[in-house]
């Protein structure tokens, strides 16, 4: 997507909570299981965006760091109560370039995807297993891709329709490249404002390899954050853990 850089979909979607259309609420969940990974210590957010996850995580003992690419989320991070307890950078998080080692790396909402291409994928892991302390742990929040929604070379859905209110999902697939060019499309009648997105989908045995080239091993993966039993069908958590003893 021409002119689509690592800032645009934060800047564009840091009001997404206003807009009206659905937004998973898990956050409960999800910091409960990244508190009994990290069994508090030192965590790094990749893509902290609002603070949705780091701030109540914070709340809980954790010490967290977030980085995120778009300043205007992490002014809305800012302006929220509590914020003073994350340590916010601004920058691509494909590099975690923040100073000292995280007992936890996470990344939640698919965000890791947002990461275009395969070798920036590649290198995230590495700069992540560098900054793990022994026995530390990256954790994605990510979604197994759908075939079915593949076969065309686009798509597009109504995700939302209301009295005042219509969204939808506009998409184009390359699937050589594993990208999705896409547009969340908010029609009301004081107008219409369009949301882009760019992202690269990963299958769970790449992202597995991903992990191992950067010296990690896949601890486990489950269908959420209660840790139900794996099905490979929509969203998944997954726990990748650094040696203790570096090799």
């Amino acid at each position: 997507m021409q002119g689509y850089e690592s800032s645009t979909y934060g800047d564009h979607m840091a009001d997404h909570d206003a807009i009206g259309w659905p937004v998973a609420k898990d956050e409960d969940a999800a910091v409960g299981f990244l508190v009994d990974v990290a069994k508090p210590g030192h965590a790094l957010e990749l893509g902290v965006g609002t603070g949705r996850v780091a701030l109540p995580l914070a709340e809980r003992g954790v010490r967290v760091t977030g980085i995120d690419a778009s300043p205007v989320m992490l002014q809305q991070m800012a302006d929220k109560p509590g914020s003073a307890q994350v340590r916010a950078v601004q920058g691509d998080f494909a590099e975690a370039a923040v100073d000292g080692t995280f007992d936890l790396v996470y990344a939640v909402q698919h965000t890791f995807f947002l990461l275009r291409d395969q070798e920036t994928q590649i290198r995230c892991f590495q700069n992540v297993a560098a900054r793990l302390a022994p026995g530390g742990a990256f954790v994605l929040q990510l979604f197994v891709p759908d075939p079915h929604r593949l076969i065309q070379p686009q798509a597009s859905d109504a995700l939302h329709v209301a009295l005042d209110q219509v969204v939808l999902r506009v998409s184009k697939f390359d699937r050589v490249a594993q990208t999705v060019n896409r547009q969340y499309v908010a029609i009301t009648e004081g107008g219409t404002k369009l949301y882009p997105m760019v992202f690269r989908y990963a299958w769970p045995t790449e992202l597995d390899l991903m992990a191992r080239l950067a010296g990690l091993r896949l601890e486990g993966r489950w269908d959420g954050w209660s840790r139900a039993p794996f099905s490979a069908e929509g969203g998944y958590v997954v726990v990748y853990r650094k040696p203790a003893e570096a090799v």
